[in-house]
């Protein structure tokens, strides 16, 4: 199974500034060894605006383009939203769904996230559901936290791989991740409950909140993959994680 590399540019990007991160980016990477072995899977979830762009601007580098969103409903009169049918037939094959800023902004919560991981399986998009504690608790609470949010946001939704993002919502923003040993017990909660879900073959654990590097190689084997912030917005230091993926995959860290 690949590792897994992501970025959601929340709105901190304007269309010129969000254009030549993807050019800078997509150069860098087009030729990169772990997007052409496979053994990093990288996506780049933009505002909506920035959707189409993105997807002219990594066609054939093998990146993965995301909306930082989805719409509940397949079609009709809801003002502001974006359907999965819309987003897959432009190219989007990965979506953030249930984001702490999300639930804490608009009032989002665990029904809403399935009901929207249920719409973007339906149309073959997967789902980067962000979960988390809102407040820091003991690793085994964390978990427990962890595992009735990730049940309740699939419990109805069609078969397919997701990406599950453990992002303690007291770790987002701060100078520095969750506690490695905090990280390591949630995820192998989080890897157990979809390793026994047949339903859920293919899916990643990443983890998210302060992430940058050396993080991967310190949680190796315990995680699949890191879900990036403001940290990538520098295209070099996104892609000096990129490095640390594909080292880690190759199995040539140091």
């Amino acid at each position: 199974m690949p590792m897994t590399v992501g970025v959601s540019l929340k709105m901190y990007f304007g269309h010129a500034r969000a254009e030549a991160w993807f050019a800078d980016v997509a150069a860098r990477l087009r030729e990169h060894p772990a997007l052409r072995t496979g053994l990093v899977d990288v996506f780049v979830i933009p505002t909506y605006l920035q959707v189409l762009p993105a997807v002219r601007a990594f066609a054939g580098t093998g990146v993965r383009i995301g909306a930082q969103d989805v719409a509940e409903a397949e079609s009709g009169a809801f003002t502001g939203e974006v359907s999965a049918t819309e987003l897959a037939e432009v190219g989007v094959s990965v979506a953030e769904i249930g984001h702490a800023e999300r639930r804490r902004l608009f009032g989002e919560d665990d029904a809403s996230s399935a009901r929207k991981c249920a719409a973007a399986l339906r149309h073959g998009i997967s789902p980067v559901l962000c979960i988390g504690e809102a407040e820091r608790v003991s690793p085994a609470e964390a978990a427990a936290v962890a595992v009735v949010q990730t049940t309740a946001a699939l419990a109805d939704a069609p078969a397919g791989p997701v990406i599950l993002a453990y992002e303690p919502v007291w770790a987002i923003g701060a100078s520095e991740p969750a506690p490695i040993e905090h990280i390591r017990v949630v995820t192998r909660a989080l890897r157990e409950l979809t390793a026994a879900d047949p339903e859920r073959a293919g899916s990643a654990v990443i983890y998210g909140g302060s992430a940058g590097p050396g993080l991967l190689t310190e949680l190796s084997g315990d995680v699949d993959g890191l879900f990036l912030g403001r940290f990538a917005h520098d295209p070099a230091a996104f892609l000096a994680v990129i490095d640390e993926a594909f080292a880690l995959a190759t199995g040539h860290q140091s």
